[in-house]
């Protein structure tokens, strides 16, 4: 079985086909999908998702694309959504340098903020991070011993992966791992253990080959599992499962 470990099927990209989407999902042998929030309303849209199929668990949160929008009725707001039974995660938090949507400093805040809600919620925490490594990692190591969680979409290297893993986190690989100029990231799921991987696609963005270019979806993870699988010179069976049990410890999800 494969856990698809962060989707985004609360999006609009779904409302035509959703119920299609996740039966496709079931017959590529997903038995779990962790849907992510991305701001207060998109959080809302996960859990109600998770309330109305089994397979479906949400997490709640705001992306750093949203930062500079959060106020304290957001974060209270976060907070009981966060009792809802089938939220397994906060996020995904952290920070986004490459767009910049929200200033940095606003960004590098509202991290620390949602860091520190996590570990009063006793969730774990779901990480964004894109090009902005080292700011990353320092902000978990504040953290270190009160929180674990996924560094998801990991962009980094092995030495950050190896810090990342020292700190508590797994690191997910999406469907990229397929891509022709993705060696940095071969490197990072050749040599890091098993046993701290997961894998995602991120749906409806970062379609794997030999889907890339169409909107991405969770029965798709099946072809970043297999790659994963080449790569490290495994029988896909054995991947599909211990990512599979990885996201079940994580998360707390008892499929």
């Amino acid at each position: 079985m494969l856990i698809d470990s962060h989707a985004h099927l609360e999006l609009e990209e779904f409302d035509k086909d959703r119920d299609e989407v996740i039966e496709r999902a079931k017959e590529a042998g997903v038995g779990a999908i962790v849907v992510v929030g991305i701001d207060l309303a998109d959080s809302k849209k996960a859990v109600a998702l998770a309330r109305r199929y089994p397979m479906v668990y949400a997490t709640v949160g705001v992306h750093p694309h949203d930062a500079a929008a959060v106020t304290q009725e957001t974060y209270e707001e976060l907070r009981t959504l966060a009792g809802e039974d089938k939220v397994v995660a906060y996020g995904e938090i952290g920070l986004d340098f490459f767009r910049n949507r929200s200033p940095r400093e606003v960004q590098i805040k509202r991290f620390g903020e949602q860091l520190d809600l996590s570990v009063e919620l006793g969730l774990p925490v779901i990480i964004h991070d894109r090009d902005a490594h080292n700011e990353t990692l320092e902000m978990l190591k504040i953290h270190k011993g009160k929180l674990h969680g996924v560094v998801h979409c990991f962009s980094g290297d092995y030495e950050m992966a190896r810090q990342c893993i020292d700190l508590g986190y797994y690191i997910s690989i999406p469907g990229t791992i397929t891509y022709k100029k993705s060696d940095v990231l071969r490197n990072v799921v050749r040599n890091i253990p098993l046993e701290r991987l997961l894998v995602e696609t991120d749906a409806p963005f970062l379609a794997p080959e030999p889907k890339r270019g169409k909107r991405n979806e969770p029965a798709f993870v099946f072809h970043t599992a297999r790659r994963v699988a080449e790569i490290r010179g495994t029988l896909y069976d054995v991947v599909a499962n211990t990512t599979a049990q990885n996201a079940r410890e994580l998360f707390g999800i008892t499929v």
